[in-house]
């Protein structure tokens, strides 16, 4: 049993290990802001605090901005389209304009009329930080200024291998209300026709989805200027915010999928195209989402990791149109950008909320489920609700976490002790197996047989010993999952100035000048490992049995696998750790009560057996 023990054990350690390298190998944390970066992040915040906060004044199409918005790409690389009237007074055709703001309880949205993209999207009630009191940009650039929602006279694949450049031309401005916004722009195709472009974003209180319209009008069939069978590509890019959590995946990362009409969730890959027009598809991180739910009859979706320079990480989404035989064409998307929260999403197929149309019957809330090879999603919801119920009562996610670790040590006593009896069990058949091993060495099939049967009649299950530790690698898995993804615990405090966050890593020392340990890449000292380590040497301790002491195998699972897992668990989030080491600690307290209980149990066993008669010795005669 014990070789079975030890065997289950290290080939799960084994596997969480793999899993752990292939992360940092496939998953390299992201490179910090550069310079670049940093400045450009600063130019459109100064120009959005230039435009004013609140509902801006409407403006008109001929204005000359203040503070002109540059273009950061090339004109469309699509030669049968251009712009009409080439002699025309340049005083008809749109000039750079001022940025231009929206804003909602909720959202603060800013817009360029180079391209009518949307250039910054701060989520006023969530923080960059939990540190800080700056508002998480949704939107995130390289060296560049950020354009979201672009549109290019091209196919989805054209555009994501960056072919096709998207439309930079200013736009005319228009605005029909406080919360919305038009850009339109002529541009004329081969045989003299004229068609008009016009990007519509339209914004509601109380919301993180918003309504955006293309539509392309005009006297000729759009099907007559065929860009290999596309109307358009609209693009979401290049990444998604927060920009200062890592993508190393077990910070931060981030997923493409979509929704299947099967209300099935699919995870997509990188470069490929989606031909099925899935209801909705999305880039997800650890805690943000942007989900787009296109309303066409037909369209094609990709996903891309295409980079910019000083950007270590892209996300981007691609939407294609097909060419149609009429003089118009008006699509409109809905549009979510925001928190990854359950109750949030659900209002969006449920009814509750005051944008989509009713009938809606696409569940959103897939977007807010885990989806890893260790995913177990009915105990990570167990678990989430037991969470939130315990937070309820004591609003402090640490005493909750304790607290459903102590729930959960009380839920598998039972079982524990039961694996405890049956490892006691084992050092009395010792001797016997022992026997059998020796006396059927050279023949493995009758000794596997004698020993079976041993096991039958004395009523011993040798997995029993083994069941309590595998149900906690489930239970680890789940609780891994639920630390590192589950909303409500970004920025959840536990310990002030030790463990402010229970969804990262803590720190009681963070290295100097960006610093990393070369090889490891740390850049803290953390003291939770320390105490796990500590917390797991006494555990063996406790755990292990008088036979097992001094075996090679025993040694090695005392103190080789708590020193491998120190490494592989020391930038997880501080939660995860909080809940193994009080798990170790309730484990050392459940094992001293049950060796008390089976010590009590064979002394009363002992006591109820008839004592045996002394048989002295026959004396020898006297010579």
């Amino acid at each position: 049993m014990e070789k079975k023990t030890i065997l289950a054990i290290v080939l799960s350690m084994a596997v969480m290990f793999l899993f752990f390298i292939l992360q940092g190998i496939l998953f390299p944390p992201a490179e910090p802001v550069t310079a670049e970066e940093s400045a450009s992040s600063s130019a459109v915040t100064a120009a959005n605090d230039a435009s004013g906060a609140g509902t801006p004044p409407a403006i008109t199409e001929t204005a000359v901005p203040e503070i002109p918005v540059i273009s950061t790409g090339a004109a469309p690389d699509v030669s049968s389209v251009s712009e009409p009237d080439a002699g025309a007074d340049v005083s008809d055709r749109p000039q750079a304009h001022a940025p231009i703001v929206i804003e909602t309880n909720l959202v603060r949205a800013v817009f360029s009329n180079a391209g009518g993209d949307m250039i910054s999207y701060k989520l006023k009630e969530h923080k960059e930080h939990p540190d800080q009191d700056v508002p998480l940009e949704m939107i995130l650039g390289g060296n560049n200024e950020p354009h979201a929602f672009t549109v290019s006279f091209g196919p989805i694949r054209g555009v994501m291998e960056q072919k096709i450049k998207p439309v930079t031309d200013y736009f005319h401005v228009r605005r029909p209300s406080s919360l919305s916004v038009e850009f339109y722009r002529d541009y004329a195709v081969p045989g003299g026709g004229v068609f008009t472009l016009t990007k519509r974003y339209e914004f509601k209180p109380d919301e993180y989805m918003f309504e955006f319209t293309i539509s392309m009008d005009g006297g000729y069939s759009v099907n007559s200027f065929n860009f290999d069978g596309a109307a358009y590509t609209l693009a979401y890019g290049p990444q998604i915010g927060p920009k200062f959590e890592k993508l190393d995946m077990r910070t931060e990362f981030r997923q493409y999928i979509t929704l299947n009409n099967k209300n099935k969730v699919k995870q997509e890959k990188l470069e490929t195209v989606n031909t099925d027009t899935p209801p909705w598809a999305a880039i997800i991180g650890k805690y943000f989402a942007v989900i787009a739910i296109p309303t066409m009859n037909q369209y094609d979706i990709g996903f891309s990791g295409y980079k910019e320079d000083g950007l270590s990480d892209a996300s981007r989404m691609f939407i294609t149109k097909p060419s149609v035989n009429n003089s118009r064409i008006s699509d409109t998307y809905y549009i979510y950008m925001g928190p990854k929260k359950q109750d949030i999403l659900e209002t969006y197929y449920n009814g509750k909320n005051n944008i989509l149309p009713s009938g809606y019957r696409y569940q959103l809330d897939g977007a807010a489920k885990t989806r890893t090879f260790m995913s177990i999603p009915p105990l990570e919801t167990f678990l989430k609700w037991l969470l939130m119920i315990i937070h309820r009562i004591i609003p402090n996610y640490g005493v909750a976490i304790i607290i459903v670790t102590i729930l959960v040590k009380l839920a598998l006593f039972p079982l524990t002790k039961k694996g405890s009896e049956s490892t006691m069990r084992m050092q009395t058949l010792s001797p016997k197996i022992k026997e059998i091993q020796e006396k059927y060495s050279n023949n493995k099939q009758k000794m596997n047989q004698e020993m079976a049967e041993l096991y039958k009649k004395e009523g011993y299950n040798p997995l029993s010993g083994c069941l309590p530790m595998l149900i906690q690698f489930p239970i680890f898995f789940a609780m891994y999952n639920l630390f590192n993804n589950h909303f409500d615990l970004r920025g959840a405090m536990f310990i002030p100035g030790w463990i402010p966050d229970l969804s990262l890593p803590e720190a009681i020392w963070v290295f100097p000048n960006d610093f990393r340990l070369p090889l490891l890449g740390w850049n803290a000292l953390r003291l939770l490992p320390f105490i796990y380590v500590g917390s797991q040497l006494l555990y063996g301790k406790v755990t292990q049995t008088p036979d097992q002491k001094g075996t090679t195998q025993m040694k090695l699972m005392l103190y080789a696998m708590p020193l491998i897992f120190f490494f592989i668990l020391y930038d997880v989030p501080s939660g995860l750790l909080v809940y193994w080491i009080m798990s170790n600690v309730l484990t050392m307290v459940q094992q001293i009560i049950i060796n008390r209980y089976v010590r009590q149990k064979k002394a009363a066993a002992a006591a109820a057996e008839p004592a045996k008669p002394v048989i002295a010795p026959p004396k020898k005669k006297k010579k």
